[in-house]
C-alpha cells in the first residue's frame, strides 16, 4: 500500500485525512524571528494545543515547512504528532537566505554536500544542531518533502546550486518539491530552470502565489505545465479578503485545474490562537473557510480534492513511496 513519510514513520495515503500542506507549528529562536518576530513558535505546549485543536475539528495531516538550518524543531514535531495524533510531514531543503546567519553552511557548502545533507534527512533522519554551524546530530526522524525558496534576487549562483541540490534530492527520494514564491520573484523563470535541468512539473508545488503574484495568468501558465499551486492567503486580511480567495479558486477551477490546487494557512505566531488569542487558529480552514467554500458553490467533492486527493496526487504522479 502506498505511503508518505511522517515524523512518526510511513503513513498510508488513505489515513492522511484533511491535509494542510504548508504550515509552521514549531520554530525556535534565530535569524528568522529577528527579521520578523511572528516567526517564533518555540513553546511546545502551545504548539501542541494548536495541533489538538486541528484534530478536534477534523484535521488529519500538516506539512511543517521549516527546513533544517533555520530553527526547525525536529524532535518537538515528533512529540507533537504523537500527542495530538496529527500526522506531521517535516521538510528538508532551504529557506530564503535572509533567514540564516551570514556565511552559514547552507550558502557555503558545495552542491554535492548539500545534496548529501538533504538526501540523508529524507532517507535516514533529519539533523539537529545545524542552525549555528554544522555540528549534526542524527535524530533518525525522517523528512518527507523538500522545501525550497525563491527570493526576489532570483536565480543567483548560490540559489541555482541550492535548487539543484534540493531537486536532485527530491527526485532520488521520490518526494515533491515545495517552493516558496516571494513577491517580486519570477516563478516562470524558476520553472524553466528546473525543467531545463530535467525536473518534471508534476514534482513541483509552488506556494503563496495567491499573494505573491497578482497576475492570475501567470498562475494558469504554470498550471498548464502541470505544476501544483498551494494557496494560503486565507484569513490573511492584510492581503485580501476570503471572498477574493474564493474568486481565485473559482477562476482556476473554471479553467479545469481543480486537480492541481492545494490549500493551507502558512501559520505564524500571530495567527495561532495558542500564541495570540485573537489569531485565527490552525483550524480556520475547517471552521471558517470550508463553510465559505460551500456557501460560494464549491462541492464537497471539489473540497475533498483540494484537501486530500491532490496532496496524494503530487506524490503519486511524480513519485511514490512504498
Amino acid at each position: 500500500m502506498k505511503s508518505i513519510m511522517s515524523v512518526c514513520g510511513p503513513v498510508v495515503t488513505d489515513d492522511l485525512g484533511f491535509c494542510q500542506c504548508h504550515e509552521h507549528l514549531a520554530v525556535s529562536k534565530g535569524v528568522s524571528c529577528e527579521k520578523n518576530p511572528v516567526l517564533l513558535m518555540e513553546d511546545e505546549e502551545k504548539s501542541l494545543q494548536e495541533a489538538l485543536r486541528l484534530k478536534e475539528h477534523g484535521g488529519g495531516t500538516v506539512v511543517d515547512a521549516q527546513p533544517g538550518g533555520c530553527n526547525r524543531m525536529e524532535e518537538a514535531l515528533q512529540r507533537i504528532s504523537k500527542a495530538s495524533h496529527i500526522h506531521i510531514i517535516a521538510s528538508t531543503g532551504f529557506h530564503k537566505l535572509c533567514f540564516y546567519p551570514r556565511n552559514h553552511w547552507v550558502s557555503e557548502k558545495t552542491l554535492e554536500e548539500l545534496y548529501q545533507i538533504f538526501s540523508h534527512e529524507l532517507s535516514e533522519g533529519m539533523y539537529s544542531s545545524i542552525d549555528d554551524g554544522f555540528h549534526p546530530r542524527d535524530t533518525k526522524i525522517r523528512a518527507g518533502i523538500v522545501k525550497m525558496a525563491l527570493d526576489k534576487e532570483g536565480l543567483t549562483p548560490v540559489y541555482r546550486k541550492l535548487f539543484l541540490a534540493g531537486a536532485y534530492a527530491a527526485r532520488d527520494a521520490e518526494v515533491p518539491m515545495m517552493i516558496h514564491i516571494e513577491k517580486g520573484s519570477d516563478p516562470i523563470a524558476l520553472f524553466r530552470f528546473l525543467r531545463e535541468n530535467g525536473f518534471r512539473a508534476e514534482h513541483m508545488i509552488f506556494c503563496h502565489m495567491d499573494r505573491a503574484v497578482l497576475d492570475l495568468s501567470v498562475h494558469r501558465k504554470l498550471l498548464e505545465e502541470g505544476v501544483f499551486l498551494e494557496y494560503d492567503t486565507i484569513g490573511r486580511f492584510q492581503y485580501h479578503s476570503d471572498e477574493r480567495e474564493l474568486e481565485i479558486f473559482r477562476y482556476m477551477m473554471d479553467g479545469g485545474y481543480e486537480e492541481r490546487l492545494l490549500f493551507s494557512l502558512d501559520t505564524t505566531r500571530a495567527r495561532l490562537k495558542s500564541y495570540t488569542p485573537d489569531g485565527i487558529g490552525i483550524d480556520y480552514l475547517l471552521t471558517d473557510f470550508v463553510p465559505k467554500m460551500l456557501a460560494f458553490g464549491f462541492t464537497k467533492e471539489q473540497i475533498h480534492k483540494i484537501s486530500h486527493d491532490n496532496f496524494i496526487r503530487v506524490y503519486e504522479e511524480g513519485y511514490c513511496q512504498t
